[in-house]
């Protein structure tokens, strides 16, 4: 049946505050309210920690420490060194060490600061360089390589060799991280996570209570935002909530307090990366080595596989015949870095296109001019052993020529400064590509369960989670598709580890991809069900011309008196089962470690954007004023969440590289620790202008043809922070300009003035000097 694709399910519930979340449900009688205290200090051991006053604190119920777990002190999903409680040393600021459990959400955080520790402190360690060099590496570096490196720089017309630093990210999810636990049956419980990761906290919270999994139910609702700040880092929370009422056999609710979420959670990797470029006199780029240091925290969490995803994306949108990619996660004392959309792939590609910036500077060439000449082309390898197919690289790009004319802006720009001294514009180009898959082949997989009920309408349980991404609306679309029936009959539940058991996290914006394609296949399965029992009904003997459309039944493409409605009530009447499940699992796909190669990834998801940015040279301040941009979607199922993916996704990328500075001392203290010191951009930072063009395609992979959206657009931003640089060389071409992200406006306003300010630092110097 067509298909409502402008509407967002969500969006009516939003808007008149109806949507629930984790604690908007009533809560039960009895219910509890727990509260965590976390170290004061970010490296050092834990001798003791006296809780006596905080015990006669009112209202204070309990207080749990890694003494009362009755399971396993260890919530690591990758590697187990993450303990849910410290309980001898403590490696970042804010690392947990109690709950206290209250009749109130006041009292318990009152208690708080009753609770003394006895710490010996040790130094921290914040940059991940420094870790590196001490051999404080999660895991094993890896490296992926293509052709010979070595052998090809001595081919080269210009080798250069530079650094980019690009900062972490924090999520700022509009809901802080919260869990219910509610006390059932014996010794089962049932959690109320903000996670996008179920099965994840099923798992962890059965191993923390020493239970199975199948007592401990998981469910979720919604996310008032995830951005992957939930794929793990949602675990914790829900586990200290269940070991509470497990104990003490009363619901208990945790939410974090925003300042508290801020200091005790990790965000977006910060990376430091070394390159070496290599390249013709036209630039053409013959050879790439880049050193990848990601700064991983103080636990492995996903950071890992952050590294992983790191070397996938280390080239970007380019073909580079010659690669080596090192990447090593270094263990800092800040607290566990984690998934942020994009997925370590952002950071991946802020390093080269700092060195194609680089490259572009010493050739006299434009920047775009070098991205143009090096776009992957169909066929051509990746540095993991992947062949492109379905390359979009260059057809993104020349589309968005078409469109927006690059070289007409970049005259308009190159006028407009020449006509001004007071503000200068900047112009960058923008590809991306994106590999769509898990990395972790396993995780590939999703399951679907629909009931149909006599009344006709439908009930659809998958593992996907929704957190403003719109994946209701597209499983509503998808099974309405599917089965030929209006939107109006699709209700999609919310999920729970007792419908979908061993479900991946709704992340690597594979979530559509897999829940959908498992729909598509519950659905068939019903079908199939019922042209068989029409088949029979009409003493017809080729089911397979039996079709659905519009909720009627047609034999040979001719319309029958068999409704939607018709076929329910006569299955049910023939006891012919309306309840179908299916499992799928994306094909052909592989990787193996040990040669760091193979086909891990679907497809590829491409895209080029155009960004304008007007520098205010005296003062740094910089406005955006334009994007614009195509986008490799496939065929579209729901246009109007495609297209809020794809503005809020580059909204992100460009708060990352301008405003959010996140910000540690050197005691690994978090400075940047409220929004009153962390600046994330609003509705007047964003350009008003921004274009979106969908470059339309089958996609063969993806349900009905569509491809992800949910992480690519991100990486559009990373252009904005190229475009303020070229700004700044049209007024200060002799400046000093690092690679150094974000690129905030005192950053812009230091290196624009650098004489001036070397002058300011340098004569308290020399008046000291000439006073000795």
């Amino acid at each position: 049946m067509a298909s409502d694709k402008t509407k967002h399910y969500d969006a009516e519930l939003h808007t008149r505050g109806l949507s629930h979340y984790v604690d908007d449900v009533a809560p039960p009688a009895g219910m509890l309210h727990a509260a965590v205290f976390g170290s004061p200090v970010a490296n050092g051991t834990l001798r003791g920690i006296d809780i006596s006053e905080a015990l006669k604190a009112p209202g204070v119920v309990r207080i749990l420490t890694a003494d009362d777990i009755p399971g396993e002190n260890q919530i690591g999903a990758v590697l187990p060194d993450e303990p849910l409680f410290a309980s001898d040393e403590v490696h970042f600021q804010g690392h947990p060490i109690a709950l206290v459990i209250a009749e109130t959400y006041e009292d318990a955080r009152h208690a708080l600061t009753l609770i003394k520790t006895d710490i010996d402190e040790k130094p921290a360690v914040v940059d991940p360089r420094v870790a590196h060099q001490n051999g404080d590496i999660l895991g094993t570096p890896r490296t992926f390589a293509l052709g010979d490196v070595d052998s090809a720089f001595a081919d080269c017309d210009l080798i250069l060799e530079g650094r980019a630093d690009v900062a972490g990210q924090e999520h700022l999810y509009l809901e802080t991280q919260r869990a219910r636990a509610v006390p059932t049956e014996g010794d089962r419980l049932r959690v109320f996570s903000s996670t996008q990761s179920p099965y994840a906290v099923q798992k962890a919270a059965a191993r923390v209570l020493g239970l199975p999994n199948h007592k401990v139910e998981v469910d979720v609702i919604r996310l008032g935002g995830g951005f992957g700040g939930k794929e793990d880092q949602a675990t914790c929370w829900a586990c200290m909530a269940a070991l509470a009422t497990h104990l003490l056999r009363r619901p208990v609710q945790l939410v974090l307090h925003r300042l508290d979420d801020l200091k005790m959670t990790g965000k977006r990797h910060p990376y430091t990366a070394d390159y070496k470029i290599g390249l013709t006199r036209d630039g053409k780029i013959l050879a790439y080595s880049v050193r990848h240091y990601q700064n991983a925290g103080a636990k492995t969490d996903l950071s890992l596989a952050v590294l992983e995803r790191t070397l996938f994306h280390s080239t970007n949108s380019y073909f580079i015949p010659n690669v080596r990619a090192y990447a090593a996660s270094c263990r800092t004392n800040l607290p566990p870095n984690t998934a942020f959309r994009g997925f370590g792939g952002p950071q991946g590609m802020f390093a080269i296109e700092s060195a194609i910036a680089h490259a572009a500077d010493e050739l006299g060439l434009s920047r775009e001019e070098i991205q143009r000449k090096n776009l992957l082309q169909e066929g051509e390898f990746f540095p993991y052993g992947q062949r492109a197919e379905h390359a979009r690289a260059v057809p993104t790009w020349d589309k968005a020529d078409e469109l927006y004319d690059l070289d007409a802006w970049r005259a308009r720009v190159d006028a407009f400064n020449a006509e001004n001294t007071a503000h200068k514009k900047g112009l960058a180009a923008m590809p991306v590509c994106f590999g769509i898959s898990f990395t972790a082949t396993f995780l590939n997989q999703a399951s679907a369960l629909l009931h149909v009920y006599t009344d006709g309408s439908v009930s659809l349980s998958t593992g996907g989670v929704e957190m403003g991404q719109g994946i209701n609306s597209k499983l509503i679309g998808i099974a309405a598709r599917a089965l030929s029936v209006s939107e109006s009959r699709i209700k999609v539940e919310t999920t729970n580890t007792t419908r979908v058991a061993n479900m991946s996290p709704s992340a690597a914006s594979a979530t559509t991809d897999l829940n959908g394609s498992a729909t598509v296949l519950a659905a068939e399965e019903l079908l199939d069900r019922f042209r068989t029992l029409i088949a029979r009904e009409l003493s017809a003997q080729d089911p397979e011309n039996i079709t659905f459309e519009n909720e009627r039944v047609y034999y040979r493409g001719k319309p029958t008196d068999w409704t939607w409605e018709k076929v329910v009530s006569q299955a049910y009447l023939s006891r012919i089962s309306l309840t179908s499940q299916a499992f799928f699992a994306t094909p052909n796909i592989w990787f193996d470690k040990s040669r760091e190669e193979g086909r891990p990834f679907a497809y590829h998801v491409y895209g080029t954007a155009f960004l304008e940015v007007t520098l205010d040279v005296l003062r740094g301040i910089y406005e955006i004023d334009t994007v614009r941009l195509v986008h490799d979607l496939g065929r579209p199922i729901n246009r109007l969440v495609d297209l809020g993916q794809v503005e809020g996704g580059l909204a992100q990328g460009l708060g990352w590289m301008t405003l959010e500075e996140l910000a540690f001392g050197d005691d690994g203290r978090l400075l940047s620790h409220a929004l009153s010191t962390y600046k994330a951009p609003d509705g007047d930072f964003l350009p008003d202008d921004i274009e979106v063009h969908f470059l339309e395609d089958e996609n063969p992979v993806g349900p009905y043809g569509s491809k992800a959206v949910g992480e690519p657009p991100l990486m559009y931003g990373i252009g904005v922070y190229f475009a303020i640089r070229d700004a700044m060389q049209a007024t200060a071409g002799d400046a000093p300009l690092p690679f150094d992200a974000p690129l905030t406006p005192e950053k812009v306003l230091l290196q624009l003035h650098h004489r001036r300010v070397a002058r300011i630092w340098e004569a308290p110097r020399e008046a000291a000097a000439a006073g000795e």
